[in-house]
């Protein structure tokens, strides 16, 4: 599974050692800035920066990066193809009819827009594939709770994060017998899969959470996990160099606001 294989990659990651909470600042200050910034010059560079460390520091495969990347960017750049035809602003750049009453017109302004929201996208899902990578997620429970984030909160994060994937899993292998047994030959009988399907994983869940309840009873469960993660070791140095490199792209984005595509503001 997809979940398992993540946190392989965490666990073994060449930034294993470093602090959890400083790369959740480098991570979290790269998504804040990226999304703060009026031109697309500061969350390339953030993207471009980030992805060198999670490849390079990180010892990432590159072509897997790749493939990571590319999935959520084909549903940002149909977004960013809509807005950049509804968005009319500026000099046109290119403008056709269809169908004798339909008008598609780019325009300056539109693709100033269309730039700087696929860069904000790419800066921030860079940053996140950067935490995901390099931190694993007992690391990151074990930091919420150190940070005195209600108990309860942490316990439904985890028990959360823990059954969904329990359930794709568990979907995956109902999907795969129905398509085994030709149960979405015909759509009639696709709409009948789908509905056994859904009922099967409720079912599941429902047994799954019974039994993990019993089994928590019979560890002498109290309301409380006992939630154990590891410390990386190199906080000071990291924390400073990340720091640094923080207050660097915000002077970027400041000194960078008002450069566009097309020059000038998006209006």
């Amino acid at each position: 599974m997809n979940y398992e294989l993540f946190e392989n990659i965490a666990q073994t990651s060449g930034l294993r050692d470093v602090h959890p909470a400083v790369k959740l600042i480098l991570g979290l200050g790269c998504i804040l800035i990226s999304v703060s910034s009026n031109s697309f010059l500061t969350p390339v560079i953030i993207a471009v920066s980030i992805s060198l460390i999670t490849i390079v520091l990180g010892k990432i495969h590159l072509m897997f990066y790749l493939r990571l990347l590319f999935i959520p960017l084909g549903f940002a750049l149909l977004s960013v193809l809509v807005i950049v035809f509804i968005r009319n602003s500026g000099d046109v750049l290119f403008s056709a009819s269809v169908f004798g009453w339909l008008t598609l017109t780019i325009t300056t302004g539109s693709v100033n827009e269309g730039m700087l929201i696929l860069s904000r996208i790419f800066g921030g899902m860079c940053s996140l594939f950067f935490i995901s990578l390099s931190t694993p997620v007992t690391e990151i429970f074990s930091l919420a709770k150190k940070c005195r984030l209600p108990d309860c909160f942490i316990e439904l994060a985890m028990l959360i994060y823990r059954y969904i994937f329990i359930l794709f899993e568990q979907a995956e292998m109902i999907y795969q017998a129905q398509v085994m047994r030709l149960g979405y030959m015909k759509r009639k009988g696709s709409v009948e899969s789908f509905g056994c399907m859904a009922g099967s994983l409720f079912i599941h869940s429902w047994e799954s959470g019974e039994k993990l309840l019993g089994a928590m009873d019979c560890r002498c469960y109290n309301g409380k996990y006992a939630l154990l993660g590891e410390q990386g070791v190199f906080f000071g140095p990291a924390l400073f160099l990340t720091i640094l490199f923080l207050a660097s792209l915000f002077r970027i984005m400041i000194l960078s606001c008002n450069i566009q595509l097309f020059g000038g503001l998006i209006t």
